[in-house]
C-alpha cells in the first residue's frame, strides 16, 4: 500500500488574489525600506510597475512553474529512494516525508516495515542517510502540528527519550499503522 501525494490545484480566483496581495505586500516592503534606508521614495509609477511585475510573477508565474515541473522533479527523486533492509524485512507502507534533524527539514521517504520505521533522505539534502527506529524501541507516537498550524506532523518518542519529528501526507494512515 503506498500513500501518494495529493496535488492541490489552484483556481484562477486564488491566483489573482495571491498576485494582488503579493504585489501590494512587495510595494509596502519596498516603501518601508526606501524610507528607513535613505529617506527618499521612488516615483509612484516605479512602485506600481514593480508591484504589478512582482505580483504577476509570484502570484501566477511561480505557482505555474512549480506545478508544471515540480511534480516531475519530485517523482523522479522519490522513485530512487530505497531503504536498506534485512533479508527477512518487507515494506508495508511508504510515502514522502520530512524528518527534522536539528533545524533542517530533511526530505525523503518514510517506510513502515514489518520490523521498523525507516526514513531515507533523498540526495538533495545537507544531511543524508537512513534513520531506523525499531518498533520495540518506540515508547510513544504523538500527532503534532507543523509550525503549530498544520495537522501533518508525527513525533516518535523512543524508550531512551529521543524524539523524531516527521511531516507526512495523510497522517491518520501513518498513525493507525
Amino acid at each position: 500500500m503506498e500513500i501518494g501525494n495529493k496535488m492541490i490545484k489552484l483556481n484562477w480566483k486564488f491566483r489573482i488574489v495571491s498576485a494582488i496581495s503579493t504585489g501590494l505586500l512587495f510595494v509596502g516592503i519596498m516603501c518601508l525600506m526606501d524610507y528607513f534606508l535613505d529617506g527618499e521614495f521612488q516615483s509612484m509609477n516605479s512602485y506600481l510597475f514593480q508591484g504589478i511585475f512582482f505580483g504577476i510573477f509570484m502570484g501566477i508565474g511561480f505557482p505555474y512553474v512549480t506545478q508544471k515541473f515540480g511534480t516531475k522533479f519530485n517523482s523522479k527523486i522519490g522513485k530512487n529512494i530505497k531503504p536498506e533492509l534485512t533479508q527477512d524485512e518487507n515494506i508495508e507502507i511508504e510515502g514522502p516525508a520530512n524528518l527534522f534533524r536539528g533545524i533542517e527539514g530533511v526530505g525523503g521517504k518514510l517506510f513502515l516495515t514489518n520490523k521498523k520505521v525507516a526514513f531515507k533522505s533523498h540526495k538533495i539534502n545537507i544531511q543524508k542517510g537512513q534513520t531506523d527506529i525499531p518498533y520495540e524501541n518506540i515508547s510513544e507516537i504523538i500527532k503534532r502540528k507543523t509550525a503549530k498550524l498544520i495537522d501533518n506532523g508525527i513525533r516518535i518518542i523512543t524508550n531512551d527519550g529521543n524524539e523524531f519529528d516527521f511531516v507526512v501526507n495523510e497522517r491518520e494512515k501513518w498513525v493507525e499503522s
